[in-house]
């Protein structure tokens, strides 16, 4: 998949927590996060905190989608609460599809 498509896709399923989703789909979407705080960043803190509520919710579920990829629950992603879990969270969402 394709960053422009991955775009669309993850936008166009802004609340779709059932599902898959590939590496190449979530990672491309993380990359667009990142761009798209940096640049809301210098407009200001009105517009970066608009910008970064805008993508919580597609953001969860992308990592929901990736995380059914691999054969675990999306509810995998309350592991970001402790701090370390994150990292557990990255090692999951680096892993190949499964089947």
């Amino acid at each position: 998949m394709d960053f422009v498509s991955a775009i669309k896709s993850c936008l166009g399923q802004y609340a779709g927590f059932s599902g898959r989703a590939v590496r190449s789909e979530f990672w491309w979407f993380f990359l667009f996060q990142i761009i798209v705080m940096v640049i809301a960043s210098f407009l200001g803190d009105v517009v970066s905190g608009i910008v970064s509520i805008a993508l919580l919710l597609p953001a969860f579920a992308v990592g929901a989608r990736r995380l059914h990829d691999i054969g675990r629950s999306g509810w995998w992603q309350l592991l970001t609460l402790t701090g370390i879990g994150v990292l557990v969270l990255i090692y999951w969402w680096v892993q190949p599809s499964e089947g």
